[in-house]
């Protein structure tokens, strides 16, 4: 994959997305004529931008032992995981289902982290007839069920063990996941004695050791106070006679929303690694084989959601603008009360009269928004861009008001293919007996 530079003035958390002679583009693509060939609530992706994120943790890494593997739960479109295989990723899962996409497009097995905490006897057993690289195991019984069922399949499981650190990643407290309170992992203080459990179990074999904080990370200091701390661990493992092969940082890095009231922005990624290496090489661990496992920094400034405003409903106390995209399209606000950079797809007419909305959508619930207070000069029959919309919003979306979910579109320069068809009503309730 070869990014491209990206388009002339840029919007803010958008590197490939402009305005040019009036009109929102992807690349070289008008938003408005794929939402003419395609209908809304339509996502659109950049593949150049995902080369571009891809390659800053590239050259971050050059010339380490180093396996970037991107995490599906992100969004687990085929047509990015293929991206992303193409250009020599592995993958890091938390479902069966996920390892099926995975191998669908094509991933080498053992390029494959399987994480989570709730695996199922099914799944260990199709991840080990797969070849998996390694298991991030979570819990002690979960080390005793995965050393059962690949004794059962004739295999030996190779796996790390998740570490909680107890580090605060000073992010949303839904996706913060390296405290005690978090549901995540084996407590610091237990992870020696999990490491002399899993080496005495026949059917595991210690790979290494793993460790995630959150999401949407915006500082360094997190990061590098739970490396410490996983390095802290490894020279005690070690000197207990296990080896550690690999050292999985997991992921978390954030991304920019574009928000005009959030002056904190996430290092890049070839910054952050430049930190992270020093400390692992000051350390004397810099010839340790490191996993990572970025799912939000790859592809979430890479798409965009397009909507039509249906109505626009003026109030008391607060204006509407409603559109057809919702909560079961774009969850992330009403999940995090999240923020999302929304624009019109033809740019305002210099003087045009904007008024403050509240950009919502046609779900019977309050909670169904899209922006709050959002200075817009729309009309009904026109559309919108909410930016930032390629993590963890057509992978959540759901169909919740019996709404089918959207088409996707991924964009390379000029051209434009349809990657999801657009769900129908009748496909929502096919599997269903009356």
């Amino acid at each position: 994959m070869t990014p491209a530079a990206p388009s002339p003035a840029p919007l803010p958390g958008a590197p490939f997305v402009s305005y040019r002679h009036g009109q929102l583009m992807v690349e070289d693509v008008a938003l408005a004529d794929l939402a003419r060939a395609h209908g809304t609530p339509l996502f659109v992706y950049s593949s150049a931008a995902i080369g571009h994120a891809l390659a800053a943790y590239q050259r971050g890494l050059a010339g380490r032992d180093a396996l970037i593997c991107y995490a599906v739960k992100a969004n687990s479109s085929l047509a990015i995981l293929k991206l992303l295989a193409d250009a020599g990723c592995g993958f890091d899962i938390v479902s069966g289902g996920e390892l099926e996409r995975a191998l669908a497009v094509g991933a080498a097995p053992e390029k494959i982290i399987f994480s989570g905490i709730g695996k199922t006897r099914q799944e260990m057993r199709r991840a080990l007839e797969a070849g998996v690289g390694c298991f991030n195991v979570e819990s002690l019984a979960e080390l005793d069920v995965l050393s059962e069922v690949a004794q059962g399949c004739g295999r030996v499981a190779p796996v790390s063990i998740r570490v909680n650190p107890n580090v605060d990643a000073r992010t949303h407290p839904y996706i913060s996941t390296g405290l005690k309170g978090n549901k995540f992992g084996i407590a610091h203080e237990q992870a020696l004695a999990a490491y002399r459990r899993a080496a005495s179990l026949p059917g595991l074999r210690v790979a290494g050791i793993d460790c995630h904080i959150g999401s949407q990370i915006t500082e360094p200091a997190p990061y590098l106070e739970a490396m410490d701390r996983v390095l802290d661990l490894v020279a005690a493992i070690e000197a207990a006679g296990i080896p550690i092969h690999h050292i999985d940082f997991g992921g978390g890095l954030g991304i920019d929303y574009g928000g005009t009231d959030d002056p904190s922005l996430p290092p890049p990624a070839d910054a952050l690694w430049s930190a992270l290496l020093a400390r692992l090489d000051a350390r004397g661990f810099g010839n340790r084989k490191v996993v990572i496992e970025p799912g939000r920094s790859l592809v979430g400034n890479a798409g965009v959601c397009v909507t039509e405003v249906l109505y626009i409903k003026p109030g008391e106390q607060k204006n509407f603008c409603i559109v057809d995209a919702a909560m079961n399209d774009l969850p992330r606000p009403a999940l995090y009360q999240a923020f999302h950079r929304i624009e019109p797809l033809a740019a305002p007419a210099p003087g045009a009269p904007a008024v403050i909305y509240d950009v919502v959508g046609p779900v019977c619930e309050s909670g169904d928004w899209l922006g709050r207070d959002r200075a817009l000069a729309v009309a009904p029959g026109e559309h919108l861009a909410v930016l930032s919309a390629g993590a963890y919003c057509m992978a959540m979306a759901s169909n919740y008001n019996t709404r089918p979910r959207a088409a996707e579109v991924l964009v390379s320069g000029a051209e434009a293919r349809l990657v999801r068809r657009r769900e129908g009503v009748q496909d929502l309730f096919r599997d269903e007996l009356a």
